[in-house]
């Protein structure tokens, strides 16, 4: 019986995918930050931007280059 319960819950995805851990959080960050700067982003305006909104910004990277050419 405990083999078969076993079996079970190792099929369940969702007990048993990995975690997101807080080191490959800050990693991920920290790429789409330098992905703005190469953007064309000032990197001073970058760091005070948050998680959300430089993601926000990522969705559209052409649209944000044609709007910071723009504006430079």
């Amino acid at each position: 019986m405990a083999k078969i319960l076993t079996q079970r819950t190792l099929r369940n995805k969702n007990r048993y995918r990995p975690k997101k851990s807080p080191a490959e959080r800050r990693r991920r960050v920290a790429v789409q930050r330098r992905r703005l700067v190469a953007l064309g982003m000032p990197a001073d305006v970058v760091a005070k931007l948050d998680p959300v909104t430089v993601r926000a910004l990522l969705r559209r990277p052409e649209r944000l280059r044609r709007k910071l050419a723009a504006a430079g």
